[in-house]
């Protein structure tokens, strides 16, 4: 799957230059809806006193709509003007506690930075909302399908295949050649041998060895019967005949060519005799000193032989070719045995209650180990975020995020003066 940051960092721009739009719209209207309330209050208290005024019109409905209107002009210039304070001067004035936020943008930042060190940082909440959400169990569930651990398995791979170009060729063949040195150093070689030799014997696999031996000592017979017929000639008298020389030799020939044959009958003595051998060197190896020394003496003698490096070297070069051949296939064996591996170990994990257990014990230890040390920096990264912002950004961000809910403050604060007024009316009209 190809992937461009370039290309997601342009969606990601572009998405969210979509959402700024549509909160600036949604800004606009709510702030028009407030602003049109406010001025069909205003219209409507100044047409009730310029009508009773010309028209000599006075009575109770008039008063109550003059009173109204006259408290809703003025619960909704209230809230206009705190509403506005917030974010700038109203109309341009140098009136003092105004444009709040402008002003202390730099405080804000920091108590943004402390109430999320305090409150989102604490490593008890922390743990607890890890605890809650069951993330292990929910990376189980994830990585058992099959389309997500193939994904994995291919990030896998593209960081295996930057790790093996990263690595230098001579150094890992050094690596290579100290770990096996040390690792064959430390290991007693004599009951490892006795036993694959003992596997091997009780297989039947020493026989089919002694099978290829006479195979072997059979093909040498045949192809040098002319260096027996030139020994026996060299050992023979002068005075015997060539003749009964080469009948002398090819009867030996013969007799070997014979014995040969009889030995691969399985029940013969010489395999009696050769799988007691066996047997005694399996046991030597298990239990004497001796073998178990010499065999340890030849270990020592081959891990100083300079042939290790060479051996060492060619191996790494095979293991390495081997892999990155194995990485650079869209479809490789390895691919397919990653993702497998992951998809088995999803289901593990999604289906065994105690391994979440204790995966989530351990996600919440390195949450918390992470979050403890860098609370204070977190806290004071975000309060220098908002320190460098613009205040232009900061004011525009804070409105377009709430902007729309303060709109509804001064929609309320207009019909809430409307309301308060005509109580205060009826009060005072009523009793007194």
């Amino acid at each position: 799957m190809a992937y461009s940051s370039e290309g997601s960092a342009a969606d990601l721009a572009g998405a969210a230059g979509s959402d700024a739009a549509d909160q600036r719209r949604a800004l606009r209207r709510h702030r028009g809806v407030a602003t049109a309330l406010l001025v069909v209050m205003g219209s409507t208290y100044a047409g009730a006193t310029w009508f009773g005024s010309t028209y000599g019109v006075d009575g109770f409905w008039i008063d109550l709509l003059r009173a109204g209107t006259e408290a809703a002009l003025v619960g909704g210039l209230a809230d206009w003007f705190a509403v506005t304070a917030l974010f700038r001067r109203p109309l341009g004035l140098p009136i003092p506690h105004t444009a709040v936020i402008p002003r202390n943008k730099d405080r804000i930042g920091q108590g943004l930075g402390r109430f999320i060190e305090r409150n989102f940082l604490e490593p008890k909440l922390v743990a607890a909302r890890l605890r809650e959400a069951g993330v292990s169990r929910r990376l189980g569930l994830w990585l058992s399908e099959k389309e997500n651990a193939d994904l994995v398995a291919d990030r896998l791979v593209v960081v295996l295949a930057f790790v093996f170009r990263s690595l230098n060729d001579q150094k890992m063949a050094r690596l290579m050649q100290v770990m096996l040195r040390r690792r064959l150093g430390e290991t007693e070689l004599a009951p490892v041998l006795a036993a694959l030799v003992d596997v091997l014997r009780r297989n039947g696999m020493h026989q089919q060895l002694f099978d290829t031996m006479l195979d072997a000592v059979a093909r040498y017979l045949a192809a040098h019967k002319h260096q027996i017929h030139q020994v026996v000639e060299e050992r023979s008298d002068w005075w015997i005949p060539k003749r009964v020389d080469r009948r002398v030799a090819e009867a030996i020939t013969a007799g070997l060519e014979d014995y040969l044959q009889s030995l691969r009958d399985r029940d013969h003595a010489a395999r009696d005799s050769f799988d007691a051998a066996i047997a005694r060197l399996v046991d030597d190896l298990r239990r004497s000193p001796a073998h178990r020394a010499r065999v340890n003496a030849l270990r020592d003698r081959l891990l100083e032989t300079p042939q290790l490096s060479d051996y060492t070297a060619t191996l790494w070069q095979s293991l390495r070719g081997g892999l990155e051949e194995e990485l650079a296939a869209p479809h490789s064996r390895l691919r397919q045995a990653l993702s497998g591996a992951l998809r088995s170990l999803g289901s593990a994990v999604a289906d065994d209650p105690e391994v979440q257990a204790r995966m989530d014990r351990r996600i919440e230890e390195a949450a918390v180990a992470l979050v403890e040390p860098w609370r204070k920096d977190i806290g004071q990264f975000v309060a220098d975020v908002v320190r460098g912002w613009e205040t232009a950004t900061v004011v525009e961000r804070v409105e377009l995020a709430v902007g729309r809910d303060l709109q509804y403050i001064r929609v309320n604060g207009t019909l809430v003066g409307a309301v308060v007024g005509c109580l205060l009316f009826l009060a005072t009209e009523y009793l007194f």
